[in-house]
């Protein structure tokens, strides 16, 4: 079963382009326009950055998170919050599972009406993740 490319419709190229979503045979690639010409990167390689980059995020967190997820679920008990925190602190082994079910199509619409966006150069390199309600990254 062929997959969209994870973040389709949310990536931009440097020159803040919209970078289109395509396929090599089976290989869902995003397209960069280099100057007229059509660098086809493959989707993977871009949204295994972003993943990655997004669990980051949740290091350090795990135990606030797991407090919390345990009380939406209703399970406040220390085993169920044990398990969860163990969850968030092996996430990045779930990369692959998220890239195979992909993102529906609707949460992507609204992901981009939120306002987030990835930049990417003309190689495939994550250049900036826009996350909306996020504060910009300090002047350096």
């Amino acid at each position: 079963m062929r997959h969209e490319p994870l973040f389709a419709g949310l990536v931009v190229d440097e020159e803040d382009r919209a970078v289109e979503a395509a396929y090599v045979g089976d290989e869902p690639c995003y397209v960069v326009n280099d100057a007229g010409f059509r660098r086809h990167i493959p989707s993977e390689y871009v949204d295994r950055q972003v993943l990655q980059y997004l669990f980051s995020m949740i290091e350090g967190h795990e135990d606030i998170l797991s407090e919390q997820a345990a009380q939406m679920l209703g399970q406040t008990d220390p085993f169920s919050k044990a398990a969860l925190e163990m969850q968030f602190k092996n996430i990045e082994q779930h990369i692959d599972e998220v890239l195979i079910a992909g993102i529906p199509e609707e949460h992507r619409a609204y992901m981009g009406m939120l306002g987030f966006r990835i930049r990417i150069d003309i190689h495939g390199d994550v250049v900036e993740v826009n996350l909306p309600g996020t504060a910009p990254p300090e002047d350096e």
